[in-house]
């Protein structure tokens, strides 16, 4: 007996078939479809997720995007060398007393660190007179509190030379009742945004930036700062930092004339 190739049985069998059994067999193909376009739609998703800009300022659950990743749009590079190294930058921030009563304060603003900032200046706070900064961002409401609790406890803020203050790290910034940026110190911000993998609505993704945002204009406002610093971020991309001349951080009133500040070396 003479062996049927494949496409012979299925040209039989179509012939043959009554039309309730083509109609399933279409629907069943259809369906496999229909799930075949679905995972290429939900694979492609995942890709575009995992190259979303990734930090700041509501969940910081994600790397920083330093600076070498910033070569696009305006300005199109960092405007000065970054020292530290990007090992220091995407930790958690640590905080180290240094000569001349500076505290140093080193790496991305997680979730928490407002309280271990407390922690700290409650345990040294009559040494501290300079809080440097050196810092990715991270956490909009950590970096709110600790920018509160400087203000309260009258402490200066400095971002020194080769330093970095990017996203939310300018808002603890603007709670020094001194504020010094050292030549060659990149000063930059952009938009908030989720940085977290869960997928929000729209609506809530909105609400929440709004908020946020609220926040943050008030705050600025009660610390002195002109509303153009905050203008600036709000025109910026999350995957993009608007970097601030010395001119425009004198501007906002973000930098005060007061004394060069004794500062530590960056890492």
């Amino acid at each position: 007996m003479r062996l049927q190739t494949a496409g012979h049985r299925i040209k039989t069998y179509f012939l043959t078939a009554d039309d309730g059994a083509l109609m399933r067999h279409a629907f069943h193909i259809l369906l496999a479809a229909s799930v075949v376009f679905v995972v290429i739609d939900w694979r492609e998703l995942g890709l575009e997720a995992s190259t979303t800009p990734a930090y700041d300022p509501t969940q910081p659950a994600t790397d920083p995007i330093l600076p070498p990743a910033l070569t696009e749009g305006e300005p199109d590079a960092s405007p000065a060398e970054i020292t530290s190294s990007p090992e220091t930058l995407k930790q958690a921030i640590r905080f180290e007393l240094r000569p001349g009563g500076v505290l140093s304060a080193d790496g991305a603003i997680d979730a928490g660190a407002a309280a271990r900032f407390a922690t700290e200046i409650e345990a040294r706070g009559e040494y501290v007179k300079t809080v440097q900064l050196n810092s990715p961002g991270g956490s909009v409401t950590d970096a709110l509190a600790m920018s509160k609790l400087i203000r309260e406890k009258q402490i200066g803020t400095l971002v020194a030379k080769g330093g970095l203050c990017a996203s939310s790290c300018p808002i603890v910034l603007s709670g020094g009742a001194t504020r010094t940026v050292e030549a060659d110190a990149v000063v930059g911000v952009h938009q908030v945004f989720n940085g977290s993998r869960d997928k929000l609505s729209p609506e809530v993704a909105m609400s929440q930036a709004q908020s946020t945002t609220a926040d943050v204009s008030r705050h600025l406002e009660q610390m002195g700062i002109k509303s153009g610093l905050w203008l600036h971020a709000l025109e910026t991309p999350p995957d993009r930092l608007y970097y601030l001349t010395q001119k425009e951080m004198a501007e906002f009133a973000l930098t005060t004339e007061a004394a060069p500040v004794a500062s530590a070396e960056t890492k």
